[in-house]
């Protein structure tokens, strides 16, 4: 019997008994479809996040100073605009990133969510319509170096308080941040679900202001503090991709020679903090995917338990076989291509599903994520060859064994066997 024959037979069984071939499947199945909706949402998610740092640009440095250094040594916002005067050919711009907790209040209502932060001109790059975060300009203008200079009451909001506050009409409007009027000078583009507390809900100010208003409230530096820690943050722009390298290592000069110990400062690329983020997710991937994997062998199990019981039904076919002329090799290769076309018939079962489940995916996660159209699972052809070539190797090394038994038959023990 050639291989042809033995194909022909093992789908004739599996379609002879489709309940049982379909539970002897399931393992299989499970396990393709898990790896492959796994692989799906793990490229969608690190294609996701790499459209963001995109973005909101690759040529941004964070930099956090963590309080002061010895001798109440500091670097002060004045240090950091003259370190960009100083390198052009490295640095675009730089603006200080002043978290303020304050209320908001508009007539009797206050607003406990809204994020507010404090920024500089340098923030916002009207040749791209895009701060450095990756927010868009939709109404009116962003705050200007006279505004920041002077500490201008003005402020730019986000659409949910647009709509919220003033339906739409929040130009030239006024809100009362922390007690003081500002007034409404440019309005953002939705990016989120224009909720309370999204990441629409947010007001940007002038640095200054906002430093002046956390020394209001706290009598502090107008700095974050996080465990007890004053936390002063930055935004660098490199003049491109290639320079940040460069650019960080300017910065870090500067504060190495202010602190004299990196543990006072943390600097961090755009393009460094993705590739973490891609480290991370291709780690946790391979962690869930190796999890997925254990139900490909819970179904190479399930096969190995129904192609015993097979073997034991038939072993009157064997004994007739064998007496007839067929070898062990012929009965052995008989039964392996049996239980690898029994897995690789669920292999491609469990594909369509995966598909299927990760078109789905997108689906649900865009509407959780206020329609979002960036995120879209992604199967990719790789992970299908790979998850499938599994599925059918399981299914070859797990059917070996009721093979090989069978092939040990005795013919004239299997004649006689009833």
């Amino acid at each position: 019997m050639n291989v042809t024959q033995s194909f022909r037979m093992a789908l004739n069984s599996l379609l002879t008994s489709k309940m049982r071939a379909l539970l002897t499947m399931l393992g299989i199945i499970i396990g393709v479809a898990a790896v492959i909706i796994i692989i799906s949402l793990g490229n969608g998610l690190q294609n996701y996040l790499n459209a963001q740092f995109e973005q909101m640009g690759v040529n941004i440095i964070q930099v956090q100073i963590m309080g002061r250094g010895t001798g109440n040594r500091t670097v002060e916002t004045e240090d950091m605009y003259q370190l960009a005067e100083k390198y052009p050919q490295y640095l675009s711009g730089v603006s200080p990133y002043v978290s303020v907790q304050a209320e908001v209040r508009s007539g009797g209502t206050s607003y406990d969510r809204t994020s507010i932060y404090g920024v500089s001109d340098i923030y916002y790059n009207r040749e791209r319509n895009q701060t450095m975060r990756g927010e868009a300009l939709s109404k009116g203008r962003f705050l200007s170096y006279i505004d920041v200079e002077r500490y201008q009451n003005v402020c730019v909001i986000g659409s949910y308080l647009d709509q919220a506050v003033f339906q739409g009409k929040g130009l030239d409007q006024t809100l009362t941040i922390g007690g003081i009027p500002y007034t409404v000078i440019g309005v953002l583009e939705q990016k989120a679900d224009c909720t309370e507390g999204s990441g629409d809900d947010v007001i940007f100010l002038p640095h200054g202001c906002a430093q002046r208003l956390n020394n209001r409230i706290s009598n502090g530096s107008g700095a974050i503090s996080i465990m007890g820690t004053s936390i002063t943050v930055y935004l660098f722009a490199s003049t491109g991709q290639d320079t940040s390298s460069a650019a960080k290592g300017v910065i870090e000069r500067l504060l190495d020679q202010t602190y004299q110990s990196s543990d006072s400062y943390f600097v961090v690329t755009a393009a460094e903090m993705m590739d973490t983020m891609n480290s991370m997710l291709e780690v946790l991937m391979t962690i869930l995917v190796v999890i997925a994997a254990i139900s490909l062998l819970v179904g190479g199990i399930g096969i190995m338990n129904i192609m015993l019981v097979s073997v034991t039904e038939r072993t009157r076919e064997i004994g007739i076989r064998k007496s007839l002329g067929a070898k062990g090799r012929d009965i052995r290769s008989q039964f392996i291509i049996e239980a690898g076309t029994t897995s690789a018939v669920g292999g491609v079962i469990g594909i369509v599903l995966g598909v299927m489940l990760a078109n789905a995916a997108t689906v649900i996660v865009g509407a959780v994520m206020g329609g979002s159209d960036g995120f879209t699972a992604t199967p990719s052809l790789g992970g299908i060859l790979v998850s499938f070539g599994v599925s059918v190797g399981v299914g070859v090394l797990f059917g070996y064994l009721p093979a090989n038994k069978a092939a040990k038959l005795n013919p004239i023990d299997a004649l006689r066997y009833d």
